[in-house]
């Protein structure tokens, strides 16, 4: 059984992936390359947790547990201590297929190696590995203290052992397991993607403004976030990146991104996380 994570980027999946292992009682190591980016994470654990004890979501002995199984790992030396590591780091093949090399010099033998990534294929991630078997895609969506899903997906060479170990623990931190074959997108992100994009090239056409976009789809559709603003959270980066791995993928047109998309990327206009996108925000809430 795993006792003991490693998470990976200390960014907003990773610190909210650390938050629910700790929860759940597994010791859990977080790590990031920003000394910075780590105490960010950190605080952010802790202030979503007594949040929470504050409205009764779970007590403060609760929460003072959690946060006494919580440990910061300024280096990957922590990678050899521990049962699974899961990275969540940028969605980029290059960094992560490095990230994974590294690890698997440091993991001991049976130790599994799990990748948040939203759209790149597990097989060609473990490939680069010497542990192909013990590879396997858990994607967890955003905000992952609250939301459900997990998509597990196999790589080529995935055991059922590591499968089922990955399935088990995504049941015990609470969350609902789905799995998925290795396709690009896999399943949550080819076809939430086009989507956004389809709405960022209606924005681009000039054929409503990005605030009726978002309210047709919030009323008609009763989506809870309309798909620019949920662009805005994602980070437009991120979606950029994903629409690319499913325009590389299946060379199919219908996939390619939008132009707009592209020129906000490439003028800094990320989302939220800077606080210009489809909107305007003040430290991450959105300006009226």
């Amino acid at each position: 059984m795993i006792q003991t994570v490693l998470v990976v980027g200390a960014g907003q999946m990773g610190s909210g992936i650390a938050q629910v292992m700790v929860q759940a009682g597994l010791d859990t190591y977080l790590h990031d390359v920003s000394a910075a980016g780590l105490e960010v994470g950190r605080a952010r654990i802790a202030d979503l947790l007594r949040k929470g004890s504050e409205r009764g979501k779970w007590t403060a002995e609760a929460v003072n547990a959690a946060l006494a199984r919580l440990h910061i790992a300024h280096d990957l030396e922590a990678a050899k201590h521990v049962d699974l590591v899961i990275e969540a780091v940028i969605e980029d093949a290059a960094v992560k297929t490095a990230l994974l090399v590294r690890l698997d010099t440091l993991c001991k033998e049976t130790a599994i190696l799990a990748s948040n990534t939203s759209s790149l294929p597990i097989t060609t991630l473990a490939a680069a590995t010497g542990r192909p078997p013990q590879v396997i895609g858990m994607h967890f969506m955003n905000p992952v203290p609250v939301m459900a899903l997990v998509e597990l997906i196999r790589g080529l060479q995935t055991s059922d052992v590591t499968y089922q170990a990955i399935y088990d623990l995504t049941v015990r931190i609470g969350k609902t397991p789905v799995t998925v074959q290795d396709a690009p997108g896999f399943i949550a992100n080819r076809i939430l993607m086009p989507m956004i994009n389809e709405a960022i090239c209606a924005f681009q056409e000039g054929i409503a403004t990005a605030t009726d976009i978002d309210t047709v789809m919030k009323l008609g559709m009763r989506h809870p976030m309309g798909p620019l603003e949920l662009a805005d959270f994602i980070g437009l980066d991120t979606c950029l990146a994903i629409m690319n791995v499913l325009h590389d993928g299946f060379g199919d047109p219908k996939y390619r991104p939008a132009l707009k998309l592209k020129q906000m990327v490439s003028a800094g206009m990320l989302g939220r996380k800077v606080n210009q996108g489809f909107y305007s925000y003040r430290e991450g809430q959105r300006v009226p």
